[in-house]
């Protein structure tokens, strides 16, 4: 659990820097934006369907 936890932190910390090189010009593969914030998705409803059981 705490292993998915940080996961997400370190997701998290990425798509924002991916977010800053996208505002200033140098992020060349635009879709690891969306790849990011999916793979967040993916971790955090794993997370909630562990706490609902």
């Amino acid at each position: 659990m705490k292993e998915l936890e940080k996961s997400v932190q370190e997701l998290t910390k990425k798509l924002s820097d991916l977010r800053f090189k996208f505002s200033s010009g140098k992020l060349k593969n635009v879709k690891e934006i969306n790849n990011s914030k999916k793979e967040i998705a993916r971790i955090l409803t794993i997370i909630k369907e562990t706490k609902n059981v």
